[in-house]
């Protein structure tokens, strides 16, 4: 049996994901089974892995499972007690998945672990946070984060951990998606959400500490795929999923109130450009 389990979802990105999976064959450390979910990609990401990485475990889906609907699929067919949800468009140093997974097993209290993410340029990202309340959602995506700017500032200020500048280890309450190694059992994504807010959705199941180990270190392209309007409308939708689930219908319909006029301005801004 493998140390641990490495699931990739991949949609589109076929050259961000060979330089991905290159860096999993340079780890250093635990016996690793790699499980490749593609998400229907018209780019030929399938073959090249099917190619260039035989080792790997190839689950090519016929229509796009989403982010957390792919982890899913992975994680169930998953065999490893360990696994990590990795980013296509991540690169692991050597040794990093070693001290992640050497963490996870030694500190049973701990839920879950991440690295340090850094930008190609070396520039430390700013992930993990607390979970956000209701009024960090309403302060966020409405029109009252802007009548409301210091208010908004402070809690984003408190939960982002503004304080921390992610050279050093930490407990936290969230850890990002793109780099998420918990026990097996653990994993599983919300079906209900498709792209947006999965971290924030375990944390809130979990409700037990997680920590960033800072030694770590992944590259993180943060690719700009998503930066459309089609993910816009996706990301209001698993919005108002996430906070129905987590803070009522009351709650989200007093969100979707609020939202309207966020989300009428993003269409006018997308139909000018």
């Amino acid at each position: 049996m493998p140390d641990l389990s490495v699931i990739i979802v991949s949609y589109n990105t076929c050259d961000l994901l060979r330089n991905c999976l290159l860096s999993l064959c340079a780890s250093v450390g635990p016996s690793l089974e790699i499980i490749v979910v593609d998400n229907a990609s018209t780019d030929g990401s399938a073959e090249m892995v099917r190619d260039e990485f035989p080792e790997a475990r190839l689950l090519a889906q016929t229509l796009n499972t989403w982010y957390c609907g792919g982890n899913n699929i992975g994680a169930r067919a998953a065999t490893a007690d360990y696994a990590l949800l990795l980013n296509p468009d991540t690169e692991v140093a050597p040794g990093a998945l070693a001290l992640m997974l050497r963490y996870l097993r030694e500190n049973p209290g701990y839920v879950g672990v991440t690295g340090q993410l850094r930008y190609p340029d070396g520039q430390i990202q700013q992930t993990c946070a607390r979970v956000p309340t209701f009024q960090n959602l309403l302060m966020n995506y409405t029109m009252l984060g802007y009548l409301l700017p210091t208010l908004k500032r402070s809690l984003q200020a408190h939960t982002t951990y503004a304080d921390w500048d992610r050279t050093s280890d930490r407990d936290v309450e969230a850890i990002p998606g793109a780099c998420t190694m918990m026990r097996r059992e653990d994993i599983l994504l919300d079906d209900d959400l498709l792209l947006y807010f999965p971290e924030e959705a375990l944390a809130r199941r979990h409700q037990k500490p997680m920590r960033l180990l800072a030694a770590a270190r992944v590259m993180h392209h943060e690719k700009s795929s998503t930066r459309n309007w089609f993910a816009t409308r996706v990301f209001f939708r698993d919005l108002l999923v996430y906070c129905r689930k987590h803070h009522g219908a009351k709650h989200m319909l007093l969100l979707w109130l609020l939202s309207r006029p966020v989300y009428w301005l993003m269409w006018l801004k997308n139909r000018a450009n």
